[in-house]
């Protein structure tokens, strides 16, 4: 699960208990994915989701007792409708749901302690037995990954970063796009009267010295997306030999321009000893087809791009298969 939910968690155990909700086995059609998760406070907050509706109220109802108890149990959310079947929605699948009290000294050190690992641009590995003796740990980095019957296994990655060099109008509007869906902010322009804090409020990291001064900042970054959105192609080459050679790829590459900047880049990258194989990681021009024209529009369709490639989607309409139907 995010970062977010991490700090989140660690927010509510300094006020007291708390049930982490987790999602640990789906079939079907659902709302959410395996490790999503949800917080129940023992003042009343209700932090997250798993879906909604009468399954989230009945994981909610039983939270409330795993407060009061602190006996670890699955809840059994049927999203089937099958009329035979007590149903809390009709997505066509069902969800399996671990509910479990955080409490104490040691959750607090534990979710402080995966925050600190996260925020160091590490990912983690927790592992939560099913079985009323164990806590949740975290398995050393240095150890194999175990397979484990009675257990939920999850790793949890670092935030993603999007790098967003250069800061006019369309990366004013994609910093905030994209930070509401997820992405710390990192923003380079050597121009100090666009790149600053006022029109820039949500980055974490500000940075006006050139592309080349400014990569160790992010060498040990696993999670970082990168985003050229640059006032002419000269910088987008400085840039792009530099990103194409990190020891850890970068995650998503995208450069904004028309067909005919984007092949002029690709020919000097190639004369200057880049291989057409480093060009293909490249999305450009950038952000899915989507008839986007203004700065806001075009921040959307880029965001967009960065949420297929991060969840690994098709971009295609979810109307299509209902409409094949009707058809």
């Amino acid at each position: 699960m995010s970062f977010e939910c991490y700090q989140q968690l660690a927010q509510v155990l300094i006020k007291g208990s708390a049930v982490l909700a987790t999602v640990t086995n789906i079939k079907g059609s659902v709302p959410r994915e395996v490790g999503a998760k949800m917080i129940i406070g023992a003042d009343g907050a209700i932090i997250n989701t798993i879906g909604g509706g009468a399954g989230e109220a009945k994981v909610i109802r039983q939270a409330m007792q795993v407060l009061e108890t602190g006996e670890k149990q699955f809840v059994e959310i049927d999203l089937s409708g099958a009329p035979q079947r007590e149903t809390q929605g009709v997505c066509g699948g069902r969800m399996q749901v671990w509910l479990e009290r955080w409490s104490g000294e040691s959750a607090i050190a534990l979710s402080q302690n995966i925050l600190q690992l996260l925020k160091a641009g590490q990912s983690v590995t927790l592992i939560t037995p099913f079985t009323p003796d164990k806590q949740p740990y975290l398995l050393d980095n240095s150890s194999p990954i175990p397979e484990l019957e009675n257990a939920f296994i999850e790793q949890i990655n670092p935030p993603p970063t999007l790098l967003i060099i250069g800061a006019g109008h369309v990366g004013e509007q994609l910093a905030k796009f994209a930070h509401l869906i997820g992405f710390e902010i990192a923003i380079q322009d050597d121009r100090t009267e666009f790149a600053n804090a006022e029109k820039f409020p949500q980055a974490n990291l500000i940075l006006t010295q050139p592309i080349t001064e400014i990569i160790d900042n992010f060498v040990a970054f696993s999670q970082l997306y990168v985003a050229l959105v640059t006032r002419g192609y000269i910088y987008d080459l400085e840039a792009l030999q530099i990103l194409l050679n990190r020891a850890i790829p970068c995650q998503y590459i995208g450069m904004i321009g028309s067909e005919k900047r984007v092949k002029l880049v690709y020919q000097k990258l190639q004369e200057a000893g880049i291989s057409p194989e480093l060009l293909k990681n490249i999305y450009a021009p950038i952000g899915l087809e989507i008839g986007a024209l203004t700065p806001e529009e075009i921040a959307v369709s880029i965001c967009a791009e960065l949420i297929l490639v991060r969840r690994g989607g098709t971009a295609k309409s979810m109307s299509e298969g209902i409409r094949k139907l009707l058809a």
